[in-house]
């Protein structure tokens, strides 16, 4: 690059750069610039025609002008003058100025591209690479179409300079990786490839990152290229740090050339040539036996390059998988990695290790490390290495070690962080299935799981242990004795609950013959457990009960008393009020026979893959390689016989959680297959109605004329709500402003006021990229019966968002009658060529349309005995998720939009609030009651509204946040 004179550094710039940075406050500062702007601007409308130089110093002060956060709106003119300069630094910083402020879609991209052309043209390689660099900053797809045909030529050119080269190919790197439709290498194709044999470092080390993106997408087309990089890689494995002096980082040669040509073979098989594939293994040979030598440094560098390369040569020789003695060294030199003082290598040795755990060459050499792991386990400091050590475990267990990993495992649930538990319990529960040769020790296994981390087992795991107790007869016994001997202590995890009662309503007769665990003694220590569960436990509990009476008819008086008292027969809550009086009635009336034939022992499962490993693949994430996606290669299977995927409470169990079905996952069967004794097959198309995310066909959107399109369901199916809409909803129960969603290439920001039954939600969608989204729009659509509930119309958003920008959209919302769902926003927009559709549910609750109500002491309870029906009262005793902090309550029961009452409540630490729900046609009067018990880290929560639906959904939406 040309030196640049003393009589360039522009004195004038420096002079406005140092006022600025003199500037005391933000209003002196704003003085200045427009100062400035403005003389500027009269000097670009003068009479007098400006030279290059200032030009060049006026069009620099704009660009500093406006990397400080001031909108520039003039001056693009003179910078597109200053590329057609001959001076260096003038097309210096009129390439800068282009780069930082022209978009794709200026009246000024036709100029601009023709100067770029006559640069490309010009042979002077200076300008050439300014070209280049420009180019490849803008990066848009009108720059691609413009200039990827010309591009590959100047590449692969003859007498093109080893400089222009490296800009030329980086530069279609990013034009290829922006739109890839319009980079056609065709005729190119060879001769990129043999750039890998260019005697400049450089150029190659630039072709190769090309090479390997176009490989990814076109492997067929490129596959020449792995005898040409074997040949490189061999070339700088043998050859001495002296030998390659410029391309020497700390004693070791070309480290990022050898990763990056270790990364391109990982995208082909092993090659079929003997004599590449025998040079290939050598090189790798090489890389593990310099592993071995003691540094050359003792700097830290020197140590990261050399591990660099040999964790890439490692990541090769798992993917090829073909070379056993590689695989056992490789396992070997990370066994080593495993006991480094360095926390990054330990990690990525654990890493590495999980994938070799998978071949079946190098799966016994991984396990003589088990030792070495749970150490790891246990001792570890950071989080994320014990997750490793945790997903090695996993992958090294079979048949032989599979108690010890169980027992370690387990051991270290009781002090594992919160972030990695979930996962664990599912890992516990997958092992113990797969490999259990004794069944009483996986009932054993995942009873203990529930009694550590009950708050982290999910549903799938008990309704797994519960169809394999169903299908093997003889684990039917041990597992009545030994959930039995479980709920006798004192702390019982509600998952422990649901397994009892399962289990003992099903096979309690088995046990019921010692009188320490008579019919009367189990179900007294059930029902004692009834009060602290949740509505759909207690659901499952009253199911036990009426089986109950058909296994042991002594107990018959004692639960129809309980089931014929007041909080049963007359609970708010509509299914746990059903089920009592069904169950009463049929306790009363039907005779023997036919109580045996409605409640007889449930029928064994049919045999289904288990969705346990798929929720843990779902926990993962989409695109994450895991231990878990290595299965298959697995040489032992070990699945229990007959594991279904049906939920446990159904058929003659009442099929309870037909009305409360799992959100994660289809575990009833409902929408493939119907139950063993399920109803009928019409009441199952019935069932896959009721639980369908599309609601009824509803009538087109139309414009009103304040422009405001109302609701209505997109053209196109939109995509399914996203498997977190729900927790994102949950954010803004108590809070109307923040981040609504945010991914790698979208924000969504949220602003939202409410008076009355009307509101105005204001959106943000900012486009986190530099690429544009093109054909953005997005629906609202209000499913099912939602549309005659809330009326919602939004503004049309602009179709383009450029890179790093963002546009608004306003929504006018008016709440009709009470509510339950969310309206649904469906987004979609093309990225990259790439259409993206997804789908939010917004934030619209019924709390936002609360008016608050001041109340005294007197009028609050005599209004709370004014809503005294059942069906008023909607209440749930759940445990804290948060800190009880009383400052952090008060808040969220402010946010949820009803007034906080002071001393009015007799005891001081409960809370009591009131407000009225606004709508257009009725008006809905609630009262809340929150009472913490900080010893015991629970809440009981209570809503009385003068309208039953209102009071139950405050109470699912409260119940939430605390």
């Amino acid at each position: 690059m040309p030196a640049v004179s003393k009589g360039d550094g522009m004195r004038g710039l420096a002079v406005f750069i140092s006022d600025i940075r003199n500037c005391k406050s933000k209003e002196a500062e704003i003085k200045r610039i427009n100062k400035e702007l403005a003389n500027i601007r009269s000097k670009f409308k003068g009479d007098k025609a400006l030279d290059g130089y200032s030009k060049k110093k006026y069009v620099c002060k704009l660009l500093f002008i406006f990397l400080l956060g001031h909108d520039i709106d003039f001056g693009h003119m003179e910078a597109v003058n200053l590329l057609s300069s001959n001076k260096y630094t003038e097309k210096q910083i009129g390439y800068l100025f282009i780069s930082v402020l022209v978009n794709s879609n200026s009246e000024l991209i036709r100029l601009i591209n023709n100067a770029i052309k006559n640069d490309l043209s010009s042979r002077n390689p200076t300008f050439m690479c300014l070209a280049l660099h420009c180019i490849a900053n803008v990066g848009s797809r009108e720059m691609a179409e413009a200039f990827a045909s010309e591009i590959p030529r100047i590449l692969v050119a003859g007498d093109t300079m080893d400089s222009v080269k490296q800009s030329a190919a980086l530069c279609l790197l990013r034009l290829y990786k922006t739109s890839p439709d319009l980079v056609l290498m065709g005729e190119w194709t060879s001769r990129v490839v043999h750039l890998l044999n260019d005697q400049h470092m450089g150029v190659v080390t630039a072709a190769i990152s090309l090479i390997t993106c176009l490989s990814q997408k076109n492997p067929d087309e490129f596959k020449t290229c792995v005898s040409l990089a074997v040949s490189r890689l061999s070339r700088i494995v043998s050859s001495a740090s002296t030998d390659l002096q410029d391309y020497t980082y700390y004693f070791v040669p070309a480290p990022w050339l050898s990763c990056k040509l270790l990364r391109l073979l990982q995208c082909y098989p092993p090659p079929e040539d003997g004599a590449v594939k025998g040079r290939l293994v050598e090189c790798l040979e090489t890389i593990l036996n310099k592993a071995q030598e003691p540094p050359k440094s003792k700097k830290v560098q020197h140590s990261n390059a050399k591990n660099a390369i040999l964790f890439e040569a490692i990541s090769l020789i798992i993917h090829y998988d073909s070379e056993p003695n590689l695989l056992v060294r490789a396992c070997n030199q990370l066994g080593q990695f495993l006991q480094h003082r360095e926390t990054n290598l330990r990690y990525l040795a654990l890493e590495s290790m999980c994938t070799l755990a998978s071949s079946e060459f190098s799966h016994e050499a991984v396990k003589t490390h088990i030792e070495t792991v749970i150490n790891a386990l246990k001792t570890e400091r950071d989080v994320s290495v014990r997750q490793r050590a945790a997903d090695l475990l996993y992958a090294m267990c079979d048949r032989s070690n599979a108690k010890q990993i169980v027992a370690e495992m387990l051991s270290y649930l009781e002090t594992a962080d919160y972030s990695i538990r979930e996962e664990m319990v599912l890992k516990v529960a997958i092992l113990a299935e797969k490999y259990a040769v004794d069944y009483s020790w996986y009932v054993d296994t995942i009873l203990n799981l529930i009694r550590i981390a009950g708050d982290y087992v999910s549903e799938e795991v008990w309704y797994r242990v519960i169809q394999i107790v169903i299908n093997r007869d003889d684990v039917q016994g041990y597992a009545a004795k030994t959930v039995f001997e479980a709920l006798q202590a004192p702390a019982c995890h509600e998952n422990m609950v649901k397994v009892g009662g399962y289990i003992l309503g099903e096979f309690g007769n088995l046990i019921a013959g010692d009188p320490r665990s008579s019919p009367l003694v189990q179900f007294n220590l059930l029902h004692s457990k009834f009060h602290l569960c949740s509505v759909p436990t207690r659901a499952l509990l009253l199911s036990a009960y009426i089986k109950f009476i058909n296994l042991f008819p002594e107990t018959k008086a004692t639960i129809q008393e309980v089931l014929r008292c007041d909080s049963q027969i007359r609970n708010s809550d509509v299914e746990l009020q059903q089920r009592a009086v069904e169950y009463l009635k049929l306790s009363s009336i039907a005779s023997t026979d036919v109580l045996a034939t409605v409640l007889e022992e449930m029928p064994p499962f049919p045999e289904r893959e288990s969705s346990i490993l798929a929720k843990l693949k779902k926990k993962k994430g989409p695109g994450a390689v895991s231990v878990t996606e290595l299965e298959d290669g697995k040489r032992e299977s070990g699945e229990l016989n007959g594991g279904g995927e049906r939920g446990p409470d159904a058929s003659a169990m009442a099929a309870s959680n037909a009305s409360t079905p799992s959100p994660s996952a289809d575990l009833l069967g409902i929408r493939s297959s119907a139950p063993v004794g399920a109803a009928p097959a019409s009441a199952g198309s019935l069932l896959v109605d009721v639980f369908s995310e599309t609601g009824p066909a509803a009538p087109s959107g139309a414009v009103n004329d304040d422009g405001f399109l109302s609701s209505a369901p997109p053209s196109e199916d939109p995509a399914p709500p996203l498997s977190e809409a729900e927790e994102l909803l949950n954010k803004f129960v108590c809070k109307n402003n923040g981040v609504l969603f945010e991914n790698q290439l979208l924000q969504i920001g949220i602003k939202s006021e409410y008076r009355q039954n009307l509101g105005r939600m204001y959106l943000f969608y900012g486009n986190k990229t530099s690429v544009q989204f093109a054909s953005f729009t997005t629906t609202v659509n209000c499913p099912g019966e939602l549309q005659s509930h809330l009326n919602i119309q939004s503004k049309p958003v602009e179709p383009v968002v450029e890179g790093g920008a963002q546009i608004q959209q306003v929504l006018n919302i008016e709440c009709l009658t009470d509510f339950s769902d969310a309206p649904l926003l469906n987004i979609k927009f093309r990225y990259g060529g790439a259409l993206q559709n997804l789908t939010l549910k917004l934030p619209v609750t019924i709390n936002k349309f609360f008016q608050p109500t001041e109340m005294a002491s007197q009028d609050f309870f005599q209004r709370w005995k004014q809503l005294s029906q059942p069906q008023q009262e909607a209440q749930k005793i759940f445990k804290a998720n948060h800190s009880m902090d009383t400052e952090v309550i008060k808040a969220k029961l402010l946010g949820l939009g009803m007034a906080l009452l002071d001393n009015v409540d007799p005891n001081p630490e409960n809370y009591v609030c009131a407000g009225v729900i606004q709508t257009k046609s009725q008006q809905v009067g609630c009262l809340l009651r929150l009472e913490p018990n900080a010893q015991a880290q629970m809440y009981r929560l209570t809503l009385r509204c003068s309208k039953d639906s209102v009071s139950k959904r405050l109470c699912e939406l409260l119940a939430q946040q605390f």
